[in-house]
């Protein structure tokens, strides 16, 4: 049979209860009495009972990760595995498992997602990929549980997130091709119902303000962070002659090379291309993609973090957001225009 915790207590010469507070990982502990009691935890390899614990201490050490609208990209974009290590490092270190909650059938997300806010199994939500408007939100503020958004939400600013900065991203790459004499720069957006498609289009925006240059709607096509709907794209955006392709992802700027290939345009030479990301396909596309280089696995972590910071928070916590910075990496598929190219 397994060790008790009144077993434990014996052998260590100490309280039930100072078993219990080694257990729960509480700060008030000698340090040579946690050496003891954890001595005999590990030779009896003992397992606390998370069942009886979470009725003691109404909390279940588990915490929910929601995923909306995205079943596909889940496979298919590296975002979502390294944004999963980051929350899975920090509840590791804090002795919390992670739910990941994911539908195939749109039409029965929000019963699933109700059912997971009511069940009592987890004790709060870390929410990845939810429009601006998404029902999930009214749902969430109305289960009580803490929860952090993976993304800003700009019409409800008071909601605690952890992002990049998207706006500064989009901003420095749109710039950096300006500098390369480039004047006709396409862009290729996120969903502009999600916040990084707002802020990485803004981003560009500002960029082309500050040189002076008009912005021009035909040079504008929306995305969807996928590789087809770059191609789909960029196919919008070849017929106004772009000199530069700002794809807002780097799955998309892989469909934005496929696409121009398919015209007979080389990348630089015909068209630059740049992404935003930094994740593996930026380095293995031909040519190697210039691109934003965004902290995934970080912001995993912020969101963890916050998100355990809220669950133990006994007053209003100290911080709601976290904005992490990105940066430029110049690789091969872009290049400086000769004065008679820049003025296309």
């Amino acid at each position: 049979m397994p060790i008790t915790v009144e077993e434990i207590a014996k052998l260590a010469g100490v309280s039930r209860a100072t078993v219990s507070r080694v257990v729960n990982h509480h700060p008030n502990i000698r340090p040579e009495v946690r050496e003891r009691v954890e001595r005999i935890i590990a030779e009896y390899n003992y397992h606390p009972n998370r069942a009886a614990q979470s009725l003691a201490t109404h909390r279940t050490n588990a915490i929910g990760l929601i995923v909306p609208n995205s079943f596909p990209l889940l496979f298919n974009d590296t975002f979502f595995p390294r944004l999963i290590q980051g929350i899975a490092e920090v509840c590791n270190a804090n002795d919390y498992t992670v739910t990941v909650t994911l539908t195939t059938e749109p039409e029965r997300q929000m019963v699933q997602f109700r059912h997971v806010l009511s069940s009592g199994a987890i004790d709060g939500v870390v929410v990845a990929n939810a429009g601006i408007d998404d029902p999930l939100l009214p749902l969430l503020r109305d289960s009580g549980l803490p929860f952090v958004l993976v993304g800003r939400n700009p019409v409800q600013p008071d909601l605690c997130y952890v992002d990049v900065d998207n706006v500064s991203g989009a901003r420095v790459m749109t710039r950096y091709l300006i500098g390369l004499n480039h004047r006709a720069i396409g862009i290729v957006t996120g969903p502009l119902g999600r916040s990084a498609g707002r802020d990485r289009l803004e981003g560009y925006r500002l960029a082309l303000e500050a040189a002076g240059i008009p912005f021009d709607d035909a040079l504008v096509a929306e995305g969807d962070f996928t590789e087809q709907g770059g191609y789909q794209a960029a196919r919008q955006l070849i017929a106004a002659q772009p000199t530069a392709i700002f794809a807002c992802s780097d799955m998309m700027a892989l469909g934005v090379l496929r696409a121009l290939a398919g015209e007979g345009l080389r990348v630089p030479d015909d068209v630059s291309v740049a992404g935003f990301d930094d994740f593996l396909a930026a380095t293995a596309a031909n040519p190697a993609l210039t691109t934003i280089a965004q902290p995934v696995v970080e912001l995993g972590a912020a969101a963890a973090a916050l998100l355990v910071d809220l669950i133990n928070a006994k007053g209003a916590p100290q911080t709601h957001d976290r904005t992490l910075p990105v940066q430029l990496v110049i690789r091969q598929s872009t290049r400086r225009l000769d004065g008679d190219a820049a003025s296309r």
